[in-house]
C-alpha cells in the first residue's frame, strides 16, 4: 500500500511538473487563485506564448489543469461570498477581477483559416467564468450603494441600481451575440454554449425578476430564426419561455 501511494504521488508531481515548463510557470500548488497570480496568469496566457503555441486545452491531459484553476468560480467566490468581509472590500475584489476577466477573453478568441474557434471550449469557459462573477458583482455594486444611502428608497438610489441591472443585462446579450458565429464553434462547443445560456440567464433572472428583459426576448427570438444546433434552439425557447412567465406575473 506504501508503495502505491508513493507511485501515485510521483505520477502526479510528474503531471504538476510538466504544467510547469521552464518557459512556462504557473501557481498550480495554491488550492484558489488570488488577484497578484491572475495577474502574472493572464498575462502570460496572452503574451509569454509564441504565435504557433499551442496554449492549455480542456483535451491536453498536461495542462486541462490550467484552465481547470483559471477558470475556477471558487477563485472569486471564496472572498466574494464571505460574509465576514466587509461589502465596500467585496466589491473592490469583485472589480478587480471584473478586470482581469476583460483581459482574460483574448486568450482564446482565435479563429483558423476557416474561421473555427481554435479553442472555443476554452473560450467559453472563459465567458461563463465571467457570468457567474458578474451576478456577484453587480449584486455587491448594488447593497453597496444601498448601505451607502441616507434613503435607501429614494428615486435616485432605486434609478442607480436600476441602471446598473440595465448593463447587467446588456452584457449578458454580448454572450448571446456568440450564437451568430455558431458555425465557428465545434459540436462540443456548440453543447457548452447551450449550457452557459441553460445555466446562467435564469440565474440572472431570478436575482432580478422585475427587470424589463424585453430586449433579450426579442434577440433570443431573432437569433432562434437563424440558429442551427438543436440544443442551442432548445436554450433559446427555455430562455423565452421563462421571460414569459415572469412578465405574466
Amino acid at each position: 500500500m506504501i508503495k502505491i501511494r508513493i507511485i501515485l504521488f510521483a505520477l502526479i508531481s510528474i503531471t504538476l511538473t510538466n504544467c510547469n515548463t521552464e518557459k512556462h510557470k504557473f501557481p498550480l500548488d495554491k488550492r484558489y487563485w488570488d488577484l497578484n497570480d491572475y495577474d502574472k496568469v493572464v498575462l502570460e496566457l496572452n503574451y509569454g506564448y509564441e504565435a504557433d503555441e499551442k496554449l492549455p486545452t480542456f483535451d491536453d491531459p498536461q495542462t486541462r489543469i490550467i484552465v481547470e484553476k483559471l477558470t475556477d468560480q471558487q477563485n472569486f467566490n471564496i472572498v466574494l461570498d464571505d460574509n465576514e468581509l466587509g461589502i465596500k472590500h467585496r466589491n473592490e475584489v469583485a472589480e478587480k477581477f471584473f478586470s482581469e476577466w476583460k483581459d482574460m477573453n483574448n486568450i482564446y478568441d482565435a479563429l483558423d483559416r476557416k474561421d473555427q474557434y481554435l479553442y472555443d471550449k476554452e473560450m467559453l469557459a472563459v465567458w461563463h467564468f465571467g457570468l457567474g462573477l458578474q451576478l456577484k458583482y453587480f449584486k455587491l455594486g448594488n447593497d453597496q450603494i444601498k448601505e451607502n444611502a441616507d434613503d435607501p428608497n429614494s428615486s435616485r438610489v432605486i434609478n442607480n441600481i436600476n441602471s446598473n441591472v440595465s448593463t447587467l443585462i446588456e452584457n449578458y446579450l454580448i454572450y448571446l451575440d456568440e450564437i451568430n458565429n455558431e458555425k465557428a464553434f465545434t459540436e462540443k462547443g456548440k453543447t457548452k454554449l447551450a449550457n452557459g445560456i441553460d445555466n446562467y440567464f435564469p440565474a440572472l433572472i431570478e436575482l432580478y425578476p422585475d427587470a424589463n428583459y424585453n430586449g433579450m426576448k426579442n434577440k433570443a427570438q431573432l437569433i432562434l430564426k437563424k440558429a442551427e444546433s438543436n440544443k442551442i434552439k432548445s436554450s433559446l425557447n427555455k430562455l423565452i419561455e421563462l421571460i414569459d412567465s415572469k412578465s405574466k406575473k
